[in-house]
């Protein structure tokens, strides 16, 4: 970056120029290398760059980060010196957001940084685990391995993740369209046939009488309904926010039928593939242990592995802390202590990785293939009994006339 300062030389004569600098602390640091004495230095104001304050346009998708991560692999194994690698990563990205990280790093690189160091001041896009896995890469001087490494790591979790997700879009899509149906009903085609029932005199049925009391609720009220269900949406979120609230959402994820099955076997293989990436590449194993707890995206697993941590400082063995817990499937402890007794954890770990990958991956095609049907019949049963619950008092009409 060019800096603009105003200094004093030696001789007491002011003077004014510009640096070209990483930082204003090495740029001061350069100047007083040269004996001036600083008075003033600033950058230059950057130009608006739209594109890059448009954050929905320039999202930096998982995918982006697996084709650079594969991009450095290729340029590090060619033997290209990490300052030209980002330099040519920047000026062929398309998104202006990724673009303007490259020569970022590009520039703390030239004034003096590590690779890692450089990557942890953008945690966007380089997670505590992806900047580790460099860091143990420089250390080892297998960066080209080490971005191939990431590369496939964030495809598995990509897709595991994505899959996952796919699955639940469909029921949520079902339920919302049954609830909009229900409240079209209540609200214009009960009323209106309501009109017909009690003006013919006839007893109305009881269940036929719940449905016109919850129409007439509803449009009554209905805006009441809407604020209290907005009231306690908001207060739940809040719930959500806090350490107490985030940790029961959490734990009702894991324990929700069927879909608790799917969660847990997700958190199990994402745990086993990061203990395994970071392992192989020769991160300790408690430094492993502390990256997975920050990134399993559960604070149940979370505090199991913190814990787990204590343990394994303390002199247990991690297959002791983990048996402990029912969240921790006897499979994994038992394969975990193999693996400690054999010095082959690594190895098993990544054994557990795709065994627990081809579980999320059964259970999310079993889950869609109970879903669809489920729902259908959920949906057209609402419906049935609604409808039922109004057009046999009009039957009842009709035969006496």
């Amino acid at each position: 970056m060019l800096y603009s300062y105003t200094a004093i030389t030696q001789t007491g004569q002011k003077t004014q120029g510009t640096i070209e600098a990483v930082s204003t602390d090495v740029g001061i640091s350069v100047l007083q290398k040269r004996g001036l004495v600083i008075l003033q230095i600033q950058a230059p104001q950057a130009e608006k760059d739209f594109s890059i304050n448009l954050p929905f346009f320039n999202k930096i998708s998982n995918k982006e980060v697996v084709v650079l991560s594969r991009q450095m692999a290729t340029l590090f194994q060619a033997q290209v010196s990490a300052l030209r690698v980002f330099r040519l990563l920047g000026e062929q990205v398309e998104n202006k957001t990724l673009q303007k990280y490259m020569f970022d790093i590009a520039d703390d690189l030239q004034g003096g940084s590590s690779i890692s160091n450089a990557l942890s001041r953008h945690p966007d896009v380089f997670s505590d685990f992806y900047v580790n896995m460099v860091k143990a890469g420089e250390e080892s001087g297998k960066l080209d391995e080490t971005f191939n490494y990431l590369a496939d790591y964030l495809d598995r979790t990509y897709a595991i993740v994505s899959k996952t997700k796919n699955a639940l879009v469909y029921p949520a899509f079902v339920v919302v369209t049954f609830v909009g149906v229900m409240i079209l009903m209540f609200t214009v085609i009960i009323p209106k046939i309501s009109l017909m029932l009690t003006d013919s005199g006839q007893e109305i049925p009881i269940y036929t009488k719940i449905v016109l009391a919850i129409s007439s609720l509803l449009i009554n009220h209905g805006i009441l309904l809407a604020i209290a269900v907005i009231i306690i949406g908001y207060f739940l979120v809040r719930y959500g926010r806090t350490e107490e609230g985030a940790l029961y959402y959490d734990d009702l994820k894991i324990k929700t039928p069927y879909i608790g099955n799917l969660y847990r076997k997700l958190y199990l293989s994402r745990i086993a593939d990061n203990l395994n990436t970071m392992i192989t590449s020769g991160i300790p194993i408690l430094r492993a242990l502390e990256i997975t707890s920050a990134v399993v995206d559960n604070r149940v697993y979370k505090n199991i592995l913190n814990d787990a941590i204590n343990g394994v400082k303390g002199g247990d063995a991690l297959s002791t802390v983990l048996s402990k817990y029912p969240e921790m499937p006897g499979i994994m402890v038992q394969m975990t202590k193999v693996g400690e007794e054999t010095g082959e954890l690594g190895s098993i770990l990544k054994t557990l990785a795709k065994f627990y990958e081809r579980e999320v991956i059964d259970a999310v095609d079993t889950l869609v293939g109970l879903i669809e049907p489920v729902m259908i019949v959920a949906l057209g049963l609402g419906v049935g009994i609604l409808l039922a619950s109004v057009l046999m008092p009009i039957y009842n009409i009709a035969g006496g006339m």
